[in-house]
C-alpha cells in the first residue's frame, strides 16, 4: 500500500513538471510568431516591418534546424551524467529556469532595439534564441526520457505516460485558454484583438513561471528505478552517437511518420489564433477553444490505457488519424460560423494527445528493441528524437507561418475587415489542404514500416533479462 501511494505521488510530480513544460512549449510554439507578426515591428514603414519579420523568421528557422544537431549530444550528455539528484532532474530544473528567463526577454522589442537598431536587435536575439532553444532541448529531452527510467514494463509506462499527457494537455490548452485574456489583460492597446508588447511580456512571464515551479515539483517528487538492465560496460562516445540512432531502424521509421504528421498537425495548430483574429474577426472566442481542448483532451488521455489494451497501438493510430481528416473538412467549411470553427476544431484536437502517446510509447520502446540489436542502452539518446522532431517540425512550420502572414497579410495593423478574399483563400489552402496531404503520408510510413507491438516489445525485455550480462560484455 506505501508503495502504491508513493507511486501515484511520483506520477502526479511527473505531471506537474509535464504540465509547466507544456505551457512553455505552447508559448514558443504556438504563440511566439503571433508576437512577432503583431508586435515585434510596428513602424510606420510596413515594408521595412514585414522585411524584419521575414529576417527574424528565418533566424529561428535556420537556428532551430542547426540545433538539431546538438540535440543527440545533448542526450548522450544526459546519458552520462551522474549526480545524487540522478541524471535527469539537474538538467529538467536549470533547463527551465534558463529557457524562462531567456524567453522574456524574447518577448519584447528589448528596449526598443528592434526599432532603433534593427542590426544590433538581430544579433542580440540570435543569441539569446538559441540559448533559450539548447536549454529548452536539455529539459524536453531529460524530462521525456525518464518514462524508460522508472519502469521495464509496457503497461505501466503506458499509465505513467498517461499521467504526463494529462499534465501535458492541460497546460498546453490552459495556455489556450489564457493568452488572449491574459494579454488582452496587461494590454494598454487591444491592436485589433492581437494585444501590445506589454501584455504579450506579462503572458511570457507568467508561463515562464508556471513552468519553472513545475520543473521543481517534479524534481522533488521522482526517483528513478535502479536496475541492472541500466547499466552500461562503457559509455556512448561522441562519434557514436549518430551510428546508434541510424541503426534502430525501428526508431527511424516511426521518427519519419511522426515528423510528417507533426507538420500537419502543427500547421492547424498554429493558425487557429490567426484563424480566430482574421478570419472570424473575433479574437476572445479562442478561449473557448481551450477549454473545449482541456475537456477533450484529458477524456482521451485519460482513456489511452484502456484504449490500447482493447485496440492496440497501431489501430489506435489510424483511428485517430481518420477523425483528424474528417475534422479537418469541417473546418475548411466552417466559414465565419463560430460554433461550427469551434466544433471542428475541437474535433481536430480531440485524437493529438492520442498520436502523441502511441508514438512516445513506442519510441520508449524502442530503447531496448535498440539495446538488444546494438549490445548498449542509451537512454536519453534514444528519447531525443521525439522532442528532435517536434523541434524540426515546430522550425519548419514557424517558419511557414512568418511567411504566410506576409503572404495574405496577416502583419502589424492588419484587422479581419483588411484581409481581401484571395489572401483568405491562399491562407485556407495552407491551413486545410497542406495537412491533410500530409496526415496520409504519415499514416502510410507508418502502417508499412513500424513494426514494434506491445508484444514484440514484450518478448525483448524477456530476452534481455535473460542474455543482457552476455550481450553487454
Amino acid at each position: 500500500m506505501s508503495s502504491s501511494k508513493s507511486q501515484f505521488w511520483q506520477r502526479v510530480a511527473y505531471a506537474c513538471g509535464t504540465f509547466g513544460h507544456d505551457v512553455f512549449y505552447a508559448m514558443i510554439g504556438s504563440y511566439f510568431m503571433i508576437f512577432v507578426t503583431s508586435n515585434l515591428f510596428h513602424s510606420d514603414n510596413p515594408t521595412h516591418d514585414q522585411y524584419m519579420i521575414g529576417i527574424v523568421t528565418t533566424i529561428i528557422l535556420v537556428l532551430r534546424i542547426g540545433e538539431l544537431f546538438i540535440d543527440p549530444f545533448i542526450g548522450n550528455t544526459i546519458d552520462k551524467t551522474k549526480t545524487r539528484w540522478g541524471k535527469f532532474k539537474p538538467w529538467v530544473i536549470v533547463g527551465a529556469f534558463v529557457a524562462a528567463i531567456t524567453l522574456a526577454i524574447l518577448f519584447t522589442d528589448m528596449g526598443g532595439l528592434a526599432v532603433s537598431s534593427p542590426m544590433t536587435y538581430l544579433v542580440a536575439f540570435s543569441i539569446l534564441y538559441f540559448i533559450m532553444d539548447v536549454f529548452y532541448s536539455a529539459k524536453d529531452v531529460a524530462i521525456w526520457s525518464m518514462i524508460p527510467a522508472l519502469s521495464f514494463d509496457s503497461h505501466e509506462r503506458e499509465i505513467t505516460a498517461t499521467f504526463a499527457r494529462i499534465g501535458s494537455v492541460f497546460g498546453g490548452q490552459l495556455v489556450t485558454v489564457i493568452v488572449i485574456p491574459v494579454v488582452l489583460f496587461f494590454s494598454v492597446n487591444e491592436n485589433g484583438g492581437a494585444g501590445d508588447p506589454q501584455g504579450w511580456l506579462a503572458f511570457a512571464c507568467i508561463g515562464g513561471g508556471i513552468a519553472t515551479l513545475g520543473a521543481i515539483i517534479l524534481g522533488l517528487g521522482t526517483k528513478e528505478q535502479e536496475s541492472g538492465l541500466r547499466e552500461n560496460k562503457t559509455d556512448t562516445s561522441f562519434k557514436d552517437v549518430f551510428k546508434v540512432l541510424l541503426k534502430n531502424d525501428q526508431l527511424m521509421w516511426v521518427g519519419i511518420a511522426y515528423l510528417v504528421f507533426g507538420l500537419g498537425q502543427n500547421i492547424v495548430n498554429n493558425f487557429n489564433l490567426y484563424y480566430f483574429i482574421y478570419i472570424l474577426g473575433d479574437s476572445t472566442k479562442f478561449s473557448f477553444l481551450g477549454i473545449i481542448n482541456v475537456i477533450i483532451g484529458l477524456a482521451a488521455v485519460a482513456l489511452f490505457p484502456i484504449l490500447t489494451q482493447k485496440f492496440s497501438r497501431r489501430k489506435l493510430f489510424f483511428a485517430s488519424i481518420a477523425i483528424m481528416l474528417a475534422a479537418l473538412v469541417l473546418y475548411a467549411m466552417a466559414g465565419k460560423s463560430v460554433v461550427m470553427t469551434l466544433l471542428a476544431a475541437g474535433l481536430f484536437a480531440l485524437p493529438q494527445p492520442l498520436v502523441f502517446l502511441v508514438v512516445l510509447m513506442t519510441i520508449t520502446d524502442t530503447v531496448e528493441y535498440g539495446q538488444l540489436k546494438l549490445g548498449h542502452r542509451d537512454e536519453s539518446l534514444i528519447l531525443c528524437v521525439r522532442p528532435l522532431i517536434d523541434k524540426l517540425g515546430g522550425a519548419i512550420t514557424s517558419g511557414l507561418v512568418g511567411i504566410t502572414a506576409i503572404f495574405v497579410g496577416m502583419t502589424a495593423g492588419a484587422t479581419a475587415d483588411t484581409i481581401t478574399e484571395a489572401g483568405r483563400l491562399h491562407f485556407e489552402l495552407i491551413m486545410f489542404a497542406a495537412p491533410i496531404v500530409l496526415l496520409v503520408i504519415a499514416t502510410f510510413i507508418y502502417r508499412a514500416k513500424v513494426t514494434l507491438t506491445e508484444q514484440e516489445h514484450a518478448r525483448i525485455v524477456r530476452e534481455l533479462e535473460e542474455k543482457w550480462d552476455e550481450i553487454s560484455k
